[in-house]
């Protein structure tokens, strides 16, 4: 029982890792950031809304770093997977 119950959690894992997808994080809702990069939870997803809410557009992905809880590390992590505009391009550099 315990082997199909840790199978059926590595499957949905899978999933959720597989169905990520770039997003805008000038235009994206707090979920919708949080579900799609690695390691950014709904509290630091709604710190990314509130950093852009104060400062504007992120006009480069390195600025993510300036939001409280969010390093280099994760955006590192991330780059493939951050738009700064509605491009279809992720933010690389």
């Amino acid at each position: 029982m315990k082997f199909l119950l840790t199978l059926l959690v590595a499957g949905m894992l899978a999933v959720s890792a597989w169905a990520a997808e770039p997003v805008n994080v000038n235009t994206a809702t707090a979920e919708d950031i949080s579900e799609n990069l690695k390691g950014i939870g709904l509290n630091k997803a709604k710190l990314i809304v509130a950093y852009r809410e104060t400062n504007g557009s992120f006009l480069h992905v390195d600025e993510l770093v300036n939001v409280k809880g969010i390093g280099i590390k994760t955006v590192d992590r991330n780059r493939g997977l951050i738009l700064l505009s509605d491009a279809a391009i992720p933010a690389t550099d």
